[in-house]
């Protein structure tokens, strides 16, 4: 039976600022390793038989960093769909229920539901959960895993284990177990978690689910109505534009938010007696959500004095603690259990106890519209990115890479003009009526009002060096005519 992932990228991912910011949330961050934290949640399913390709549910905001990170790992999604507001995960995967249900082959598909944003280091554990769950789910049950805790942590909710689920044995061959689910817990105190784990029926609830997708709609239909008609509206009025889907953004905003569990999943196990079954699959792999800082802790390794050290950094009598540079050298001495993290424009320390008030700080930052909690000074688009290199009254200057063969939107702006340098590749540079060809060290100016376009026919990128001059420099001052991403028909789009 087909498998299909679902993987739901939504979310600000504050808890992690300065690191994530709101348009370069948690799920695009390499916090292990290589690759970003979305990539790595692909990446751990090659090898499962039987699997659809990914669909990714995200921010319209989000969707060309979605599309740019499957790319770098040569992975294709079967879709992105692209929520116009937040409404958490229970609509998140309603739409992409919907969009399955309509597009798949088989007569009742199964779903995989999944979060960018975790941390697995045992990959062949969590595999081998998978393929239990997808057993399971393809008898009718609806399946969650549950973390075998390491710890009575106090920032995850828990689930308790009833008995020995009936179909375990004959359908495992007794390799594995999986319980009946009896109750879920929301996020204990340390001295209640502490008595949980002492009983040994208790799990961390995870997050992630195998199921039916035809059980998800019905259940959803019978304990949330409003949730999935508003989706089904949504979904059924919405466009495709290339490999992303946009639900019709003024009935999704009608929609009611509500969790996955709050929906559905603790109604279906009250009533057990007259629904699916709900089952426990207990998963051991090294999982985190990342849900702060000291995650980091963790997860990764740790030095002789029990610090995590990344960049260029220096330490001295450092204990249990964490130290991030990202752009410059980082000193830090004579310190316990503080996390520092350095960026291009913002630096945080924090004591590792309070660490979950990191996201009171970036609501604050929000509230204060502080561009810091937006974006990073280098800012992603589709087709590259760009990095503000210093800026004044009048004036601004830009690090511009295009990346081969993409293009900047047919554009003009009413007030400011724009010096391009190329300092490496070839640029393609039409200015009104003209087009023209400029290498390394060749420069144009764009006056104001008038159109203008950047490409980089090239096979290397294209390296620009912008400044602009004029009376207001905000990214709002562009009127696109045409653009390939299709960005000119979406009056907000980056």
């Amino acid at each position: 039976m087909a498998l299909y992932p679902v993987i739901l990228a939504g979310g600000s991912g504050t808890r992690l600022w300065p690191l994530s910011r709101e348009f370069y949330p948690k799920p695009f961050l390499k916090v292990v390793g290589d690759n970003s934290m979305l990539q790595d949640t692909i990446l751990r399913l090659d090898g499962i038989d039987d699997l659809s390709p990914p669909i990714v549910v995200c921010n319209e905001e989000h969707r060309f960093l979605v599309a740019e990170h499957a790319r770098q790992i040569k992975h294709d999604t079967r879709s992105i769909i692209l929520e116009p507001v937040g409404r958490n995960t229970a609509p998140a995967l309603t739409l992409a229920a919907l969009s399955i249900q309509a597009n798949s082959e088989g007569d009742d598909p199964v779903m995989l539901v999944l979060s960018a944003d975790h941390v697995i280091t045992d990959v062949d554990a969590f595999q081998k959960a998978i393929v239990q769950g997808l057993r399971l789910a393809s008898q009718g049950c609806v399946v969650t895993f549950g973390i075998v805790p390491t710890g009575p942590k106090t920032a995850y909710g828990y689930i308790r284990k009833g008995n020995v689920h009936t179909f375990t044995r004959q359908e495992t061959n007794g390799s594995a177990e999986a319980y009946q689910l009896a109750s879920f817990v929301e996020k204990p105190s340390e001295s209640v978690a502490i008595q949980m784990l002492d009983t040994g029926e208790y799990l961390w609830n995870s997050g992630m689910f195998v199921m039916k997708t035809s059980i998800w709609l019905e259940q959803l239909e019978n304990f949330r109505p409003d949730i999935a008609e508003s989706c089904r509206q949504a979904h059924k009025n919405g466009d495709q534009d290339g490999v992303f889907y946009r639900p019709n953004a003024e009935e999704f905003a009608a929609c009611p938010p509500d969790t996955i569990d709050y929906a559905v999943m603790e109604r279906i196990t009250e009533n057990s007696s007259n629904g699916p079954a709900s089952v426990i699959v207990p998963l051991d792999a090294g999982w985190s959500d990342v849900g702060a800082w000291s995650a980091l802790l963790d997860v990764q390794p740790r030095d002789d004095d029990g610090n995590v050290i990344q960049g260029d950094v220096y330490t001295h009598r450092m204990k249990n603690s964490l130290v991030m540079g990202q752009h410059r050298l980082v000193a830090a001495i004579g310190l316990e259990n503080v996390i520092v993290v350095e960026t291009a424009d913002a630096v945080l320390v924090a004591h590792s106890d309070h660490v979950e008030e990191v996201k009171e700080l970036a609501t604050q930052l929000k509230q204060d519209e502080r561009y810091e909690q937006e974006n990073h000074r280098k800012v992603h688009r589709p087709w590259g990115w760009y990095e503000t290199v210093d800026s004044g009254p009048g004036f601004q200057v830009k690090r511009l890479t295009v990346n081969p063969g993409a293009a900047l939107s047919l554009q003009m702006h009413h007030h400011r003009a724009e010096h391009w340098v190329v300092v490496r590749g070839t640029a393609k540079v039409t200015t009104g009526d003209e087009v023209s060809y400029l290498h390394e060290n060749d420069a144009t100016h764009v006056p104001i009002g008038e159109q203008h376009r950047l490409e980089n026919p090239g096979s290397i990128p294209l390296e620009i060096i912008e400044i602009q001059s004029g009376s207001y420099l905000g990214e709002d001052d562009i009127v696109r005519f045409d653009d390939r991403y299709n960005r000119h028909k979406q009056s907000s789009a980056p």
